[in-house]
């Protein structure tokens, strides 16, 4: 069974607690602060495995979870970190926010990775917050939680050129006499179910080779989902080159010219960017009688396409078919930009540009805020070092004033993330 999507969820480790000690210490205040920082939640990370094909690890396994890290420890002793969650996925794996249908990640090179999910980090324990003021602090922060995303895993087959055409055209055939694949051969629709690859070798040159994908009929409309039509144009999307199959014999009344229009339009609709794809067109079957009046059709009504006439049973063109589809997948890797990858740094919650927005629920003042809902989760309020420390940060953010300015007083009850409280001017 072929599976290439799959929905999972991920939910990555939370960060260990910091914790709250002190050491015993001749003339130092409760003998100094001595309390340790969290580890790092893991995080869940996909990585490419090329001994994958399928998705179909996915369909058991749905729930991907992280360890949590340790909590800190005495004598100022950090918390282990977590390991990470390794996850394998087969090269071309798209992954998508299922919520908002954001790529998160795009899979597509060997040893390639993406964090999926980020670790927690670890809450600080009271020694990252003595100070010449307050030299044994009585706080310690909590650890953030692990992000929690359910994603979509879309395969999009890797091969650097595509066999496109309707069922029974031949595309099947080409691939078995062009490379060692054995893709099952009938002459009826929808052979192809699932995408067939093979590695076609030019001039039996281990050193030029490309990978040459027989991908499943379409129909018209497909891009509306009708017959294999998605799966056909998901694997389309991924390929370098585009190789269309056209069956000049025109059995059972088809028409070249309209067949090609009909696939163009499909791809039209799916993505336009299909398109743009460097294409040429195998005039298949012309061992038929009839084929040499159909390809003139085709050839007078595209001058510009570029056309092989070919016959994948008497094995007639192939070899100018391999030299130009050779041609066309170095000219296209020449031409693929280098992607560029961002660094990623973390802060400290006080070193955060906080955004909040204030909006009205009732009697009560709503703070809506990211980094406020962080700061609420990592905050131990039965600590009076922690309370302050939250305080002050509420003030130097703006929200004090901003609350103010929206008419709030003393005594209102004001809310952020889960926690409630009474408003002071």
């Amino acid at each position: 069974m072929f599976i290439d999507i799959a929905t999972v969820e991920v939910q990555a480790g939370n960060g260990g607690d910091g914790m709250v000690a002190y050491r015993r210490e001749k003339y130092v205040p409760l003998g100094g602060p001595a309390g340790g920082d969290g580890g790092k939640g893991g995080s869940v990370i996909f990585f490419v495995d090329e001994g994958l094909r399928t998705l179909m690890d996915f369909r058991y396994q749905r729930h991907l979870r992280a360890k949590h890290g340790e909590k800190g420890r005495p004598k100022n002793q950090h918390g282990a970190n977590a390991s990470d969650l390794m996850v394998k996925v087969p090269p071309g794996t798209l992954v998508r926010d299922a919520a908002t249908g954001k790529p998160i990640a795009d899979l597509t090179r060997s040893g390639q990775s993406a964090v999926i999910a980020r670790g927690g980090r670890g809450g600080r324990g009271n020694v990252r917050f003595a100070t010449a003021k307050n030299k044994a602090p009585d706080m310690a922060e909590r650890g953030e939680p692990g992000e929690y995303k359910t994603v979509q895993l879309e395969l999009k087959l890797i091969a650097d050129v595509g066999l496109v055409g309707f069922p029974s055209v031949g595309k099947s055939t080409l691939l078995s006499v062009l490379s060692e694949a054995k893709p099952k051969v009938a002459a009826y629709p929808f052979t192809t179910l699932t995408p067939n690859l093979g590695v076609v070798m030019v001039d039996d040159d281990p050193g030029k080779t490309f990978v040459l994908a027989d991908l499943p009929g379409l129909i018209e409309g497909a891009h509306e989902g009708l017959g294999l039509g998605l799966a056909f144009l998901r694997h389309a999307s991924r390929t370098k080159v585009i190789a269309h199959v056209i069956d000049m014999a025109a059995v059972e009344g088809r028409d070249p010219l309209r067949d090609y229009e009909i696939i163009l339009e499909e791809l039209r609709a799916y993505d336009e960017e299909l398109l743009r794809k460097p294409s040429i067109i195998l005039a298949n079957k012309m061992d038929d009688p009839e084929a040499n009046l159909h390809l003139e059709r085709f050839c007078v009504a595209y001058p510009d396409m570029r056309v092989l006439p070919i016959s994948a049973l008497t094995r007639t063109g192939l070899n100018e078919t391999v030299y130009q589809m050779y041609d066309m997948v170095e000219k296209a890797i020449k031409e693929v930009p280098v992607d560029d990858v961002d660094a990623v740094v973390q802060v400290k919650i006080e070193d955060r540009e906080i955004h909040f927005e204030i909006v009205r629920d009732d009697e009560t003042y709503v703070v809506m805020s990211e980094e406020l809902d962080r700061l609420v989760h990592a905050t131990n309020f039965t600590q009076y070092d922690a309370v302050k420390r939250f305080q002050r940060i509420l003030r130097r953010s703006g929200v004090d004033d901003a609350l103010r300015a929206y008419g709030a007083q003393n005594g209102d009850q004001i809310r952020i993330s889960d926690m409630e409280f009474d408003f002071v001017d």
